[in-house]
């Protein structure tokens, strides 16, 4: 490295340093008058030599580790351990050893010490002020005191921060401990091993960022919006069924660690139920006379969102914008889920399910229901009527009337509704831009095509079967 390069780094490091300190400084001042007496006494311990030796020794009071005991209980005390995924032996299973070099440690202990861990996660070319340190880079010490000895002293303070503290290993009361069983008599204590299980708080983290991409990034947002759509789409949609959330530390998440300050206490818990065996038929709407009756609101998503407008609207919101734009929100999730039934249906069922099976499941299902759900059935050559039918696109209405009036079944109870009800329901239904309307576009397209059964020519077919004048 040149000597020019060697200054920029000091400097780097020196400047990075000090823009940090001003920073929280500028921060204390602002809470304060100008003629507060303790401006001075503050403004003087924020002086880089005050503020690094107070560092120095607070730096004891926090821990940096990879497997933590605090997410256990938080009144656990015991040891912590700081174990590089590197260094881990690798196995076939999950485990923070799969992290590699992209890890993040995090830091336990006293929450009013955690600006030292801020200073020392400071970076200058990509390289942490503290990893700079464990390697005795010359210019990060230089930047830490212009004494060589005193540079020293800080060092060795700072990087204590990863080591193991002095008294071996412990466990608490409070923490889980389990009896391993290692030998081959299980009956004989001294073939047993007692394990202290610690949480991965890396992997923990690492499993977040990756979730939060996977659920909130634009790149899934783009995916989302694409399955909504029925667009083809190149990306990969992400999705979580069942994920629970456990919230670390309640309205002090700093005290369980740093990153799980940084997370806001959200610690993701994938499901790990076993699958549930479902029948199929229970996907359709065998011997039913309407989707609405059993299948549409046996859906999760259904039952969660009729659920919630129910509260919001016995809640007796503000009639402002924030209350339609609930209101709006639920109602969409809602019509999501009955074009996604739909097109399940359409995808899963041939053409001409409704009417042509031999044990009859379906001959009860509403006529409207049936021009919504099998719309493939007006290109049979044997259902000119039908065809007839789909296409004057009488049954939206029809259907959304349906819908109206269910929404209004489930709503019903302590809430008024009635008639203007049932038509703001019906109107949100038939106006979806977005979902029920770009259905019936697609399929509408599809059987208007010239090789398909038209309007005039259906018409003019019944009325000669009618003895009729077309």
């Amino acid at each position: 490295m040149s000597e020019a390069q060697q200054t920029g780094a000091k400097a780097g490091y020196r400047a990075t340093i000090n823009a940090f300190l001003q920073e929280r400084l500028q921060a204390k001042l602002d809470k304060l008058t100008p003629e507060d007496p303790q401006r001075d006494e503050i403004i003087a311990s924020f002086s880089q030599h005050i503020w690094l030796s107070s560092a120095a020794k607070r730096v004891e009071q926090i821990q940096a580790v990879t497997h933590s005991l605090k997410p256990i209980h938080p009144d656990a005390r015991g040891t912590n351990l700081y174990v590089e995924p590197g260094h881990l032996p690798s196995l076939d299973d999950l485990g923070s050893h799969a992290l590699g070099d992209r890890f993040v440690s995090d830091v336990v202990g006293n929450a009013a010490a955690l600006d030292v861990y801020k200073l020392l996660k400071l970076e200058v070319n990509g390289r942490t002020l503290l990893s700079a340190l464990l390697d005795q880079d010359p210019d990060a010490m230089a930047a830490l005191d212009a004494d060589p000895v005193q540079a020293h002293a800080l060092r060795d303070a700072f990087v204590s921060l990863i080591q193991p503290r002095a008294g071996g290993a412990s466990s608490h009361p409070l923490a889980k401990q389990l009896y391993w069983l290692v030998g081959a008599d299980a009956g004989k204590d001294s073939d047993y091993v007692l394990l202290a299980p610690l949480y991965a708080t890396s992997l923990a983290q690492a499993v977040h960022t990756q979730m939060q991409e996977d659920r909130f990034g634009e790149a899934n947002k783009a995916a989302r919006d694409a399955r909504r759509e029925r667009k083809a789409h190149e990306g990969t949609y992400h999705v979580y069924p069942g994920l629970a959330v456990q919230n670390m530390g309640g309205t002090k998440p700093q005290n369980i660690s740093q990153l799980n300050s940084e997370r806001r206490g959200m610690n993701y818990l994938l499901s790990s139920l076993p699958p549930q065996w479902k029948s199929s038929e229970g996907r359709f709407p065998v011997h039913a006379e309407s989707v609405f009756d059993r299948l549409f609101i046996a859906r999760p998503e259904v039952r969660q969102t009729v659920r919630a407008l129910r509260h919001f609207l016995e809640s007796d919101p503000e009639p402002n914008q924030a209350t339609r734009q609930r209101r709006e929100a639920l109602l969409d999730t809602l019509l999501d889920e009955l074009v996604s039934l739909a097109v399940e249906m359409q995808q899963l069922l041939p053409p001409g399910w409704t009417v042509h099976d031999p044990e009859k499941r379906f001959a009860k299902l509403n006529y409207q229901e049936q021009l919504w759900l099998d719309p493939l059935r007006a290109e049979l050559p044997e259902e000119p009527v039908f065809a007839f039918d789909w296409l004057c696109m009488d049954w939206p209405a029809a259907i959304g009337k349906r819908f109206a009036n269910w929404l209004n079944d489930q709503l019903r109870g302590k809430l008024p509704l009635g008639d203007a009800e049932a038509r703001e329901w019906k109107k949100v239904l038939l106006t979806d831009e977005d979902g029920f309307r770009q259905q019936l576009r697609e399929m509408r397209d599809k059987l208007d095509a010239p090789h398909h059964v038209s309007v005039r020519q259906t018409h003019a077919e019944l009325a000669k079967a009618s003895g009729e004048d077309a």
